[in-house]
């Protein structure tokens, strides 16, 4: 049977293997993405799901069918992927599921020099002509002189090197580093970057293995944390660094085991990108806390504020030069890494400003940490683009608004966004205020007023409409939560 349309998210292919995403899909997205892009040659790499070489081979097949040659890069992390199409100036496709369960995989499409693929950048076409293709039963044809050659390349080192450059090694102290790598391909790349660095690294679940026997590869929820904050606690680690699936995300955990949110890691990189740049643009997206503006303009940078999701943070650091860019999901961009984001090169940076400080990172966070915040909170509700409307309405004259992205409201010493999934009937809440107890008040007044716009929207029904009502439980819908969902 064809595939659902619905493994097109708004930024890659991800599906439940094989009932939504199998090998006649994988060949037939091989054969659009070699059509789309016309390049000579495509890089390919995968992370440590079963799936994984099944899908791969079927690519290859319909990318080599087309003409393309195919540089076949192996195990790798999705960075190391954005790392060797700028690198080799080719396009690329990274086999992950980042995040999602052992029966998802997916896939993940760049142009030349890193360039991102997303449904307003080219996975519409390539979307069209693939499920045209496979519609059609046959095999994917050759738009070349004949079948493209496949060659298999390692640049772990090369990878390794160039996320070392980020940082200067002469500044490092022996730090003692606890990475949890969650049988993901951190356990892979992590390793290799820190054999070049003065820190004592311990890996937790270093093995490679796809099925997650641990715990899931999903960082941003507190549970899976929790054996990271132990083994720090446990061997008085001085920081803590959990990475996802592909190991392009990280979030750490400070000295006394605490979690840092991306907000306050954001604003750590941001000091230490304009101590190196001085006056430099620095980009954040309007989920980030209101300290990342105002820490890059105390230390002389310019703050640009983004939507939330890797394609337009990659346009507005192209078209404004920025240096750096940080999202609140984990994820943080750098100019020089071909404007792509990279959880290692991010790690490293913090790394070394802790040991230049020869303060421990628990102390270097509270100034930081200024705010509190909701989390994301996900409300399941039929019609999300009418109810954010009907929210406009309701804080109008009582807020600043904007619609850059969803619905933001500016209430002076407390702040919400109300963001429509990309993927999922959810609306998406995070709210920031001066403290706890205010953060908290103002979360009870935005659900209240929510569940009175739902009822007004047409098929609403109060309170509980739409099934789950207010959640912040993981979704395990394959959307890609991680980038801009």
């Amino acid at each position: 049977m064809p595939a659902p349309a619905s493994v097109f998210k708004a930024y890659d292919v991800r599906g439940v293997v094989p009932d939504e995403l199998d090998s006649a899909l994988s060949r037939a997205v091989g054969a659009a993405f070699a059509r789309f892009t016309g390049a000579e040659r495509l890089l390919v790499a995968r992370d440590m799901r079963p799936s994984g070489p099944e899908l791969v081979a079927a690519f290859v097949d319909g990318a080599t069918a087309e003409g393309a040659a195919v540089v076949d890069l192996g195990l790798a992390s999705t960075d190391l992927l954005y790392f060797a199409s700028g690198h080799l100036d080719a396009p690329g496709a990274m086999f992950t599921a980042s995040h999602n369960p052992a029966r998802y995989n997916g896939i993940k499409l760049c142009l030349a020099g890193a360039r991102p693929v997303g449904q307003d950048t080219g996975l519409a076409e390539i979307q069209r002509m693939a499920l045209q293709e496979e519609a059609g039963g046959g095999e994917p044809g050759s738009g070349g002189s004949g079948p493209g050659r496949v060659e298999r390349m390692d640049l772990l080192d090369e990878y390794a090197d160039h996320v070392v450059s980020f940082v200067d090694a002469a500044s490092l102290r022996p730090l003692r580093v606890v990475a949890d790598t969650a049988n993901g391909m951190g356990g892979l790349v992590v390793p290799r970057v820190f054999e070049r660095l003065p820190f004592r690294l311990e890996i937790l679940y270093g093995d490679l293995d796809g099925t997650f026997p641990n715990h899931p590869a999903d960082p941003i929820q507190p549970e899976n944390l929790v054996d990271l904050q132990a083994r720090v606690r446990e061997t008085g680690a001085d920081v803590g660094l959990a990475f996802d699936g592909d190991a392009d995300r990280v979030f750490l955990v400070d000295d006394q085991a605490e979690p840092l949110s991306g907000s306050i890691t954001t604003a750590l990189v941001a000091q230490a990108m304009l101590a190196k740049h001085p006056g430099a643009t620095i980009l954040y997206n309007l989920i980030c806390s209101k300290v990342v503006p105002e820490v890059i303009a105390e230390a002389g940078g310019t703050p640009v504020r983004t939507r939330v999701g890797h394609s337009f943070i990659k346009a507005v650091m192209a078209e404004t030069g920025a240096v750096f860019g940080g999202e609140h999901s984990g994820h943080y961009y750098f100019r020089d890494n071909y404007r792509a984001d990279s959880g290692l090169i991010a790690a490293a940076v913090v790394l070394e400003v802790v040991s230049r400080a020869g303060q421990p990172l628990s102390e270097l966070r509270r100034p930081l940490e200024r705010y509190a915040n909701s989390g994301e909170i996900n409300i399941q509700v039929d019609d999300p683009r009418s109810v954010v409307d009907a929210m406009e309405a309701a804080y109008a004259g009582r807020a600043s608004l904007d619609r850059l992205d969803g619905l933001t409201a500016d209430l002076g010493d407390w702040w919400f966004n109300l963001r429509p999934s990309n993927t999922e009937p959810l609306l998406r809440l995070n709210l920031e205020a001066g403290d706890r107890a205010s953060c908290d008040r103002h979360v009870a007044e935005v659900l209240s007023a929510l569940e009175a716009a739902r009822a007004g929207t047409p098929g609403g029904d109060g309170p509980g409409s739409g099934g789950k009502g207010a959640s912040a439980a993981a979704d395990d819908a394959g959307g890609p939560r991680d980038e801009g969902r």
